[in-house]
């Protein structure tokens, strides 16, 4: 297949390149001692689920894209945050180009097919321009409802700043809480360092490949329970690490349900989240599946 209609084979998209170059280059730095401390590590592995989770999951996917369940306006936006923070763009693009996704999924339109190859629908996608994302064009047809909220367009222009602001608060309570507990100055600012490198660039590195193994290895390996017309898979592996978003052949047969389990086997961990929520009233009107496997 092709490179989908829109992409350019000469056009690189620079702001990614560097965005993704760069998160990954520091990253490494995880792997030298002076960066390390337990609970850098700790919030790493936490934050890979809440951010993960409550940001891309919940947020971005299931209620700004597919408006699968009801929240207080409060909540949506500070559950925006934390997927702003996961540094997948800007809540309306991100709404586009997977509402663009699923219209023409695994045709030459869609941005980010497998049936170009594996590396181009992980994040090969992502750095090449694609007229077909344009930014006005693409929100017009696929984000309008979103950027009738002011909050979302005051995060399309300082998109930026927002996202830096989390490294601004990682560094600075790491290092301020190093103070509090008596460490020299050297010792404060190497603690803040550790809570700034695993706090936000591994956590964002791994939350990056595991968003976009969805797009890969749920498109190629797997099995169906539905027969959706595309090469949507459920994906157990990814489902773990993707807190039930591998389950996405069942996803692409409803996609406005909140619950991507069919089988008790399929553990949604990010529909039990949801349930949690509408446990204590801040969720509802949660979209439930319609289709047996197999219609």
């Amino acid at each position: 297949m092709p490179l989908p209609l829109g992409a350019s084979e000469r056009r690189i998209n620079w702001r990614y390149v560097a965005a993704v170059g760069t998160y990954h280059a520091l990253a490494l730095l995880a792997f030298v001692p002076w960066f390390y401390s337990t609970t850098g590590a700790v919030l790493a592995f936490v934050g890979v689920y809440v951010y993960g989770a409550c940001g891309m999951n919940l947020c971005y996917h299931r209620l700004l894209t597919h408006r699968s369940f009801k929240c207080p306006l409060w909540l949506e936006h500070a559950f925006t945050v934390l997927a702003v923070w996961c540094v997948e763009d800007t809540p309306a693009r991100w709404v586009a180009t997977h509402r663009l996704h699923h219209h023409r999924s695994d045709e030459r339109p869609d941005p980010h097919s497998p049936l170009v190859n594996f590396f181009w629908s992980h994040m090969g996608w992502l750095f090449l321009e694609n007229t077909d994302l344009g930014r006005q064009s693409a929100y017009d047809r696929y984000a309008r409802d979103v950027l009738r909220d002011g909050f979302y367009r005051f995060i399309e222009r300082y998109v930026v700043w927002v996202t830096l602001a989390q490294s601004v608060i990682y560094y600075g309570v790491g290092l301020l809480i190093g103070l509090a507990l008596g460490r020299d100055l050297m010792a404060a600012v190497q603690f803040g360092a550790s809570v700034w490198l695993w706090g936000v660039v591994v956590r964002t590195v791994i939350v990056w490949h595991i968003t976009w193994s969805v797009n890969s290895l749920a498109h190629v390996s797997g099995y169906q329970n539905y027969d959706t017309g595309d090469h949507s898979r459920n994906n157990a592996l990814v489902a773990f690490l993707a807190s039930g978003e591998g389950w996405h052949n069942n996803h692409h047969a409803e996609p406005s349900c909140a619950c991507n389990q069919r089988h008790w086997w399929e553990i949604d961990l990010t529909y039990l989240l949801l349930r949690l929520f509408v446990l204590v009233g801040l969720a509802w009107d949660v979209q439930m599946p319609t289709r047996k496997p197999g219609d």
